[in-house]
Parts: structure tokens; sequence; C-alpha cells
């Protein structure tokens, strides 16, 4: 019973006292019209007369660099033709920046041209790439990794691709390995222009 009654008297107490209205009527603020202006016309800078001119970006010819590369290699004696090339992506040890990919593309191009070889295809090998956890950018790609991919694809060589130096001097410097013995069978150099 004394549970009872403590509950009813916190109930009473936590309900409170009746809200009583405050003392006569409020009187809401007292509205103050305001005056249009006139409009301002927004202030435009005075027109320059000199538009700056974007920077100049350099474009690469990866054929006439390539070109030369790839007939001396399908010129090399003990290099056999119609067996299965891959292309690794080209790895750039530059301090600049280029397109990995165009250089790639550039290559798989020329060597496709020589018709010497049979060129892995790109989609296969990128496929192989994400397959093996490679990206297809990465700056970190060595020799072995190179012949592991093209030991997943079942070629028989592979083309391996460094461009390196400055912006503004570049070389590429390409080497041809047996997947299966891992020998270097032919290397060349030529400058980027």
């Amino acid at each position: 019973m004394k549970r009872i009654l403590l509950v009813a008297a916190a109930a009473m107490i936590l309900a409170g006292c009746p809200s009583f209205h405050p003392e006569g009527p409020q009187i809401p603020p007292p509205v103050i019209p305001i005056e249009p202006s006139e409009p301002t016309e927004p202030v435009t800078p005075p027109p320059s007369d000199k538009v700056p001119t974007p920077p100049k970006q350099k474009t690469i010819d990866w054929s006439s660099a390539i070109s030369p590369l790839i007939n001396q290699m399908v010129g090399t004696s003990g290099v056999e033709g119609g067996k299965v090339l891959l292309v690794d992506s080209v790895k750039n040890n530059t301090t600049g920046s280029f397109s990995v990919q165009n250089a790639t593309a550039a290559i798989v191009k020329e060597v496709d041209d020589s018709n010497h070889f049979k060129v892995v295809p790109q989609d296969v090998a990128n496929a192989a790439r994400k397959t093996l956890g490679l990206s297809q950018e990465d700056s970190l790609v060595t020799r072995s990794k190179a012949i592991g991919l093209g030991r997943y694809v079942q070629a028989d060589y592979v083309l391996y691709s460094v461009v390196s130096g400055s912006s503004k001097q570049r070389d590429i410097e390409m080497q041809l390995m047996a997947v299966q013995s891992g020998e270097i069978l032919w290397s060349g150099k030529n400058d980027i222009e």
C-alpha cells in the first residue's frame, strides 16, 4: 500500500501545477515597412586585354621511338617467328608522367604490324594482371613479374619495356625474354622525341 501511495505522490509532484497564462495579452512587435531601394548593378571587373595561354602539352611520338627497336628485335637471330608474345606494360622510371597505356598500345601495334609474332590481346593480358593482383600502372613491375605473367597467359616470349630519364629527355629500353628460361634474347634502347 505504501508503494501505491508513494507512486501516486510522485506522479502528482511530477505532473506539477496547472500552468498559468502570463498576465496580460502579449503585444506582437511592431512591423516596420522597409522602403525598396534602387537595385544596384553588379560591379564587373574591366576586361583584360590578355588571355593567358594554356600550357603546352607535349605529345609523344611513340611510333618513331619504337619502330626501329621492333625492327631490330624481329631481325635478331634466335628469335623464332610465329611464337606467342606478351607485351608487358611499360614501366615509367622518369621524373615526369605520361600515359603508360598509350605507350603499351603503341608497342602492341608496332609488334602486331611486324607480323612476326602472335601478340597476346591486351584485354587478356589485363585480365591476367587483375587475376594475379598486378596493377596496370604498377611502377614496381619487375622482369620476374613479367615472366610470371607470360607463363600465366602461356606466352613464349615477353617484351619488357622501361622508359627512363627526365621530362625533357627520355629514352626507352626494351628486352625480349624467353618465358621458360627467363633468358634475355634481345635488348635495345632508343631516344624518345
